[in-house]
């Protein structure tokens, strides 16, 4: 299986496993064996399967398997969980066709529904159908304008004219294709320092948000949130100084975490629940996603007006507290409701 995207940083198949392939189902201490087949990056399967998480699924019955890229898929396993972060129209081929033909195995997640993230034109648009106003407080995106590839960076002013968009802008790269520099992020000052941007991007306007982010990790049905430190706000005074573009790095997660800092308590208080588990529950279902998390700020001087400014597929579960029983749990969830549904029927 020789594939493009981010496979080429996939680990040498040869190396250790996560387990093994010789599983064929049966019990271990007193569970029904489960086995996670996995298709990962370097990057990623280091910072997910941690020794502490590998133990304790171990410990509940849990294998994680390394799919052989070399070797066709249909021919490993048998797995009851297909868990993949590749990229590349090949892989999307070779996964719809195992899901066609392994239909038994769960597939985390379908392949087109993750593709649906990778453009930030179509990540955003199922926040703006979702009605929450009756949640404790109100969702939306900033506006947003799209400069298409065939752009010249010379028109960018005049679509921003044109679309009534105010300044400062937020740029960022238009396709999520996992690099660092597609999350990285540009700051548009003034108008002159638009021609500097270069095309496909979005653009948003910049809202005041109290320097604080909230990232919304959803597993399953399982909600966790943590604040990062993000952009400070900008006065209206220091907008009149400053000119140019300004590169950040992938800011939510670089940035530190803000859940012990001594913050401003309007700043620092946490979306209300009832609005994350409906937000979450919409975004699941319109999504078809299990794996995803949120990037979210409050405009600041409100209480309960939000913008969500970025979807991540399969995000860095390892940074959140406790994501091994979150993960364990959710994996068994996963295969108990299938069992339930097969004894149904």
């Amino acid at each position: 299986m020789r594939l493009d995207g981010e496979i080429s940083e996939e680990e040498d198949p040869k190396e250790e496993e996560v387990g093994t392939t010789s599983f064929s189902g049966g019990e271990c201490s007193g569970h029904k064996k489960v086995v996670v087949g996995y298709a990962l990056t370097s990057k990623k399967k280091k910072s997910f399967l941690q020794p502490k998480f590998i133990t304790l699924a171990r410990n509940k019955g849990i294998y994680f398997v390394a799919i052989d890229l070399n070797k066709p898929l249909l021919e490993q396993g048998p797995f009851d969980i297909l868990l993949h972060k590749l990229s590349g129209e090949e892989w999307r081929e070779i996964i719809e066709d195992y899901r066609q033909k392994r239909p038994e195995v769960i597939i985390l997640d379908p392949p087109d529904a993750i593709q649906h993230l990778h453009n930030r034109e179509s990540m955003l648009q199922d926040v703006v159908d979702i009605n929450l106003s009756d949640c404790h407080g109100k969702v939306g995106i900033p506006q947003q304008l799209i400069i298409s590839k065939e752009k010249n960076p010379s028109d960018i002013l005049y679509e921003v004219t044109k679309a009534g968009m105010k300044l400062p802008l937020v740029a960022k790269p238009l396709l999520v294709d996992g690099s660092a520099k597609s999350h990285e992020l540009f700051l548009a000052y003034d108008e002159s320092s638009l021609s500097e941007l270069e095309p496909p991007l979005v653009l948003q306007e910049f809202v005041n948000h109290g320097g604080i982010l909230f990232k919304i990790y959803i597993v399953g049905e399982t909600i966790k949130v943590v604040r990062r430190f993000s952009l400070p706000n900008i006065s209206k005074h220091e907008l009149s100084k400053v000119a140019g573009v300004y590169r950040f790095p992938r800011v939510s997660c670089a940035a530190a975490s803000a859940d012990d800092a001594d913050l401003d308590p309007s700043i620092a208080e946490y979306p209300p629940r009832p609005l994350l588990e409906r937000l979450a529950r919409e975004l699941r279902h319109r999504l078809g996603l299990c794996l995803f998390n949120i990037d979210m700020i409050r405009e600041h001087g409100t209480k309960g007006v939000f913008y969500v400014v970025d979807i991540n597929y399969f995000p860095g579960y390892g940074k959140i507290p406790d994501y091994e029983l979150i993960f364990t749990d959710f994996l068994l969830s996963l295969v108990q409701s299938k069992f339930k549904k097969k004894n149904a029927t």
